[in-house]
Formats: C-alpha cells, structure tokens, sequence
C-alpha cells in the first residue's frame, strides 16, 4: 500500500516538473511578446514591427523544438490518416494529384514519436 501512495506521488511531481521545464522555455517569448507591445505603440514603421514578430516566433520555434516538439509536412504527400485529418475533398487538376494534399489547413505536430496535432489537410480526388 505504501508503494503505491509512494508511486502515485512520484509520478504526479513528474507530470508537474515536464510542465514546468515547458513553461519555463516558453516565459522568455511572452516577456519578448510584452516588450514588443510596448515598443510597438509608438512605432510606424511596418519593417521594424514584422522583423520583431519574426524574431520572436524564431525564438518560440527554437524554444519548443529544443522540447521535442516538431512539424511535420503534409503538402503535396500522399493523404496519411494516421497523422492526418482530412477536412474536405476537391477535385484533382491532374492524374497525379489524386490521393495527395492539395492544401493543409493546420499544421501536424509531434512529440518525439507521438502526434499530438494532426494535419487537418485538402485531399484531391
């Protein structure tokens, strides 16, 4: 009986400690978030505010995959359910389009192996 409290209770500060190495990736890219904010309500120049979107979605990629987190392509494969969700079907321009995405609406993610986000994707018929 104690070896079970005692595995519960173990594998509960596990599940927390995980969430708190992602958060602590993450909290670097909301103060960046927060500072262009602030740098952003006196700036016009369109230039200098989309170089800082870009930097800062740069960082938060980086951040992520450095947790295991990854895209996967899904434009232009052939139609995978198992890391895709078709959402419609359209008729195929040509022969060889038929069965492959034509468009993806939503990126797929995955998580070393596991797919936490399937593609939700167009298919041509």
């Amino acid at each position: 009986d104690n070896y079970r409290k005692r595995t519960i209770k173990e594998k509960s500060e596990i599940i927390k400690t995980a969430a708190e190495e992602v958060f602590k990736a993450i909290l670097p890219v909301m103060d960046d978030f927060e500072r262009a904010i602030r740098a952003n309500e006196s700036v016009s120049d369109a230039e200098a505010i989309k170089e800082g979107i870009h930097l800062i979605y740069n960082k938060f990629k980086n951040a992520t995959q450095q947790k295991g987190l990854t895209a996967f392509e899904s434009k232009g494969e052939v139609f995978n359910p198992d890391i895709m969700e078709a959402i419609t079907n359209i008729p195929a321009p040509d022969e060889s389009q038929k069965g492959k995405v034509i468009d993806e609406v939503e990126k797929g993610y995955k998580l070393g192996d596991k797919v936490i986000r399937f593609a939700k994707v167009v298919i041509a018929q």
